[in-house]
């Protein structure tokens, strides 16, 4: 899960791409890049951290330019702390690239042979962002003829992306002097959309990852962008459209909705506050058939992605709702951090237990999902220590079985509290007292409420289903092995804080 934002503007681009990385920050906390175009030049800037840790007065000053492109990273694939594969990445030829990238391909490795053999092009990283970038520009350069580049050969190379990548990916990339493409893959797994702005000057375009940051920095959402679909903005503003996939079709990935992306954003058609709201609503059902609500005290959620699942659960039970945990804000989302280590060491860091509100009571906890099971048990056991009685947990979703391929930084199974065990030996797991899961039926149809024309979801973590048919038991357990190699627990589990953790490749022009 990345961050990406692209802008066609009539006046600087530089703070308006800040401005929507700080927007979209919660979607990634290890990296922030931005590229900009000035005429038929390049210019980024790219460092390790948070948006407001990775860019000074300086960094902005040597950004020029009316189009430009940014990211926020949260690796699924590579490194957490290598530098150079943080986002955008530049390509020279043909005509120049930078692109930028959300989703993870699952066929990066084959992709990364072919491009040796056949097409003759060097990756240099372990980013499959790097892999993505060279597809493309070869396939532009296959479609491209003589010196000049119109729509149609874009449109043409993205549908030769589309043939040869697998996966999830919501892609932003600028040609060199030319204007903005963005496009989503054609199963629309990774959330993508497009808004514009009218100005004195012309109308500014916008694509983002969520609407919060069209619609943060003044822009009006127009649409999402369609799966298999690629919209082109040249520099004047013009815009262009074009379906790309012969077979496409709209499989969101469901997480977003439970945790990952803003609840005050919309995506595909669905509010993603009013759809944890729903899920309260289903979670409340499920909920009354296990347990008594005479039970229950209290209702309290994890802040802040799970408060409205437990404002409607305790509005349905007729319980008493509290806010019985404060929440430091400025430590980072501990689901997206990059080591379990640093993980447990946060939540506590994250999270308090106010005494007042626990002490002698049976406590509901609402949380919005629980993968790991490290965070939840460590709420369980502050909530014991504050003093509460009982501790009922509830997740808004169901439990999570199954490796996320598409994005989500949780492939093995061993990582999984909930693979291969009952909900009982969840429960002993975390330390509760009794665990009630949402079920798989619930949390799709609380989606598709809002949006009935949502038929299908990217919901394998829950039901183990992959949209893309090429998982196979041997993908995920090479998955599992490359992710628990030793250099991979090296970093990822111990938190290394290493600068650069592969080496790269440095060359330097010797002058006579």
């Amino acid at each position: 899960m990345c961050g990406i934002v692209g802008v066609v503007s009539k006046s600087p681009v530089n703070q308006l791409l800040y401005d929507s990385l700080l927007l979209l920050q919660h979607r990634g906390q290890d990296a922030a890049g931005i590229a900009t175009a000035n005429g038929n030049t390049f210019y980024m800037h790219k460092a390790n951290g948070m948006v407001r840790d990775a860019f000074r007065t300086r960094n902005m000053r040597a950004l020029p330019g009316t189009c430009g492109i940014g990211q926020v990273r949260y690796p699924t694939a590579g490194s957490a702390s290598s530098q150079e594969e943080a986002q955008p990445f530049y390509v020279n030829a043909p005509y120049g690239i930078i692109l930028a990238h959300n989703g993870n391909l699952t066929n990066s490795r084959q992709l990364k042979d072919e491009l040796f053999r056949i097409d003759r092009r060097h990756i240099n990283t372990h980013s499959d962002t790097e892999v993505l970038l060279n597809v493309l520009a070869h396939e532009l350069q296959m479609a491209s003829a003589g010196y000049s580049l119109d729509p149609a050969m874009l449109f043409k190379a993205v549908s030769g992306v589309h043939r040869r990548v697998r996966g999830s990916y919501a892609i932003v990339a600028l040609i060199a002097g030319y204007g903005l493409l963005v496009f989503r893959d054609p199963y629309g797994i990774r959330p993508l959309c497009i808004g514009k702005r009218e100005t004195e000057q012309g109308t500014e375009w916008m694509g983002a990852s969520e609407s919060v940051a069209l619609e943060g920095i003044g822009f009006e959402l127009v649409r999402d962008v369609a799966p298999g679909e690629a919209i082109f903005i040249g520099l004047d503003g013009d815009f262009y459209s074009h379906q790309c996939a012969h077979e496409a079709s709209l499989n969101p990935c469901i997480f977003e909705y439970v945790y990952l992306a803003r609840p005050d954003s919309c995506l595909d058609g669905v509010p993603v506050y009013n759809a944890r709201l729903r899920m309260g609503d289903y979670l409340a059902k499920k909920i009354e058939r296990v347990i008594s609500a005479g039970d229950i005290d209290v209702v309290m959620p994890i802040p802040d992605s799970s408060r409205p699942a437990a404002m409607q659960v305790a509005n349905r039970l007729g319980i008493e709702y509290r806010e019985g945990f404060f929440k430091n804000r400025y430590v980072g989302r501990t689901f997206i951090m990059p080591g379990q280590a640093v993980r447990k060491k946060s939540v506590r860091q994250k999270l308090n237990a106010m005494a007042v509100e626990f002490k002698g009571r049976n406590v509901l906890i609402v949380d919005d999902s629980i993968v790991r099971g490290t965070t939840s048990h460590e709420i369980v056991q502050m909530a014991r220590d504050a003093g509460a009685n009982k501790v009922i947990f509830a997740s808004a979703a169901p439990p999570v079985k199954f490796p996320n391929v598409y994005g989500i930084d949780m492939p093995t199974r061993g990582e999984l509290v909930a693979h291969g065990r009952s909900d009982e030996e969840v429960a002993r797991i975390i330390g509760a007292d009794q665990l009630i899961y949402q079920d798989v039926t619930a949390m799709k149809q609380a989606v598709r409420d809002l949006n009935p024309a949502l038929t299908s979801f990217e919901a394998a973590c829950f039901d183990g289903r992959y949209i893309t048919d090429d998982i196979t038991p041997d993908y995920l357990n090479s998955l599992e092995l490359a992710r628990l190699a030793p250099a991979a627990l090296s970093e990822r589990d111990a938190g290394s804080d290493s600068e650069k953790a592969f080496s790269q490749l440095h060359l330097q022009l010797s002058v006579e």
